[in-house]
């Protein structure tokens, strides 16, 4: 059997166990050479533990038009505001502020996220969090 080779990689974003192939999702994986009702089969049956929640994964696309998909965790912005309750961050963070996470909090998100996170320690992965806290216009006590 020839070696497979990978045409395409790319990310994609969308709720767990619910993903359909119709608009948005459908489009874009046609587009990169993936079978939308393969992918959503695959998807929803690998984020069943994570129903709801939005989750990132990464698509590697062959030449024979099979597929991987690495399901990885939710984006911290979501993990905020599930934390604090939030609909959405706000529209101008520097003076409209929306909400306040605890050290603790932070420090659970970025536990959680670590895996994910380009960071040696829970420090840096803290400092990871608070600023994209900051730029969603919540404070960090």
């Amino acid at each position: 059997m020839a070696k497979k080779e990978v045409t395409n990689i790319f990310k994609i974003m969308a709720t767990g166990g619910a993903a359909t192939p119709a608009p948005p999702l459908g489009p874009v994986l046609g587009s990169k050479g993936v079978n939308p009702g393969q992918f959503v089969q695959k998807f929803n049956a690998a984020t069943q533990n994570v129903k709801g929640k939005v989750v990132g994964c990464i698509v590697t696309v062959y030449s024979d038009r099979s597929f991987e998909l690495e399901v990885r965790g939710s984006p911290v912005s979501a993990m905020i505001k599930d934390t604090l309750k939030l609909e959405k961050g706000s529209g101008v963070p520097n003076k409209n502020k929306v909400g306040k996470l605890t050290k603790a909090q932070v420090q659970d998100i970025a536990k959680t996220k670590m895996v994910d996170l380009n960071a040696n320690s829970v420090e840096a992965a803290m400092r990871i969090v608070e600023g994209t806290a900051r730029s969603m216009g919540v404070t960090v006590a």
